[in-house]
């Protein structure tokens, strides 16, 4: 089974080796949504994990980027979203051991995820 949770959080960035004239080498700002996804067999209780162990896991991790600039972040100075799933994900599974992935959405329409997923998983 495999389930998700989403959480949400603002952060400014600018992404420092886009040439200068692209329009995200300005300082700007996101609505980002991050699902954790986690998998496992389901227990007695019928679920995999409870939601809040994994808001207990994440929560903490986004309050550091939470309404910062992603740049002064330490391993976050280039913060695309892709490295933002993998800065997330690296912190999250010392705390979430089944965790699979993580997704990061930027806005509405765009979003990374690692690790990558295979089709159909």
């Amino acid at each position: 089974m495999l389930i998700e949770k989403d959480f949400v959080f603002d952060a400014a960035h600018f992404l420092p080796y886009v040439p200068a004239e692209h329009k995200c080498r300005r300082l700007h700002g996101h609505t980002y949504t991050v699902i954790a996804a986690v998998s496992g067999e389901c227990t007695k209780e019928g679920w995999v994990m409870d939601f809040a162990e994994i808001a207990e896991a994440i929560q903490p991790i986004l309050k550091q980027i939470d309404h910062r600039l992603l740049n002064a972040i330490p391993g976050l100075e280039n913060p695309t979203a892709e490295n933002i799933a993998h800065w997330i994900y690296e912190r999250a599974k010392i705390k979430l051991p089944q965790l699979v992935y993580i997704t990061v959405q930027e806005g509405l329409s765009a979003r990374a995820i690692f690790p990558q997923r295979s089709h159909g998983q």
